[in-house]
């Protein structure tokens, strides 16, 4: 029981933090207004989060920790881009139950957006994606028996898997109106231009914009079906 009075207590400053951040602004809310929200203390407060901006990327946090989690659990005989594609689109299919268990899939989204918009926190965001890719391109080097620092092709992968996502994220930013299941499609749909974009040959193959024939995994299977394990 004291566990789960510490999880309500986290919940209702998670979302009380949220809320105020979307409604008057990041950088105008205090901590004071979000104890104030829960009426608890500033000590409470800090004893679950260490500041105002790790209350911001709590629950992106645990949507990336999500996705490597579907990371790991890939078949070995996926190719580390087939890997890295599918687990990205088995966690959107479960995106919706992992945010909802704490909060809404609209407050993730509106959460989102406040942090692109807002300087410091998009700084923040930048370098959390860095971190981010180091952990993607350790976990394809182990999957691959690879040495990170010796090998450069994990870090090359994952770097444009990064640059997709960012790209496709800046561009579902601009629809206000848009949601999650439309930043799903705009993933899917950027990842299977991802093989024409580096190698095909861009003059002849215009075919290839509407994700046919690109040899990165597109008609293998991107729904849920997906995320079974093969056999």
């Amino acid at each position: 029981m004291r566990e789960q009075k510490k999880r309500r207590t986290r919940d209702a400053l998670l979302l009380a933090a949220l809320d105020l951040f979307i409604t008057q602004g990041y950088e105008q809310t205090t901590v004071d207004e979000i104890v104030d929200a829960v009426e608890v203390s500033q000590r409470t407060f800090f004893r679950y989060f260490a500041s105002k901006e790790d209350v911001a990327f709590a629950i992106q946090e645990m949507v990336e920790s999500h996705f490597l989690s579907e990371l790991r659990r890939r078949p070995a005989s996926e190719t580390p881009f087939e890997a890295i594609r599918r687990a990205v689109l088995c966690a959107w299919n479960s995106l919706g139950d992992t945010i909802e268990a704490i909060a809404t899939v609209e407050l993730h989204m509106r959460t989102y957006r406040m942090i692109e918009s807002t300087p410091s926190l998009l700084a923040t965001h930048l370098r959390r994606s860095i971190d981010l890719e180091n952990q993607i391109a350790l976990l394809i080097a182990e999957r691959e028996g690879l040495d990170v620092e010796e090998d450069p092709r994990p870090r090359i992968a994952v770097a444009a898997f990064c640059g997709v996502m960012r790209v496709t994220g800046q561009l579902w930013g601009r629809e206000r109106d848009a949601g999650v299941e439309s930043w799903r499609v705009l993933t899917e749909r950027y990842l299977d231009q991802l093989g024409p974009a580096l190698a095909g040959d861009w003059r002849s193959g215009a075919g290839n914009r509407n994700g046919a024939g690109n040899g990165t995994g597109a008609g293998n299977g991107t729904g849920a079906g997906a995320c079974r394990e093969p056999g």
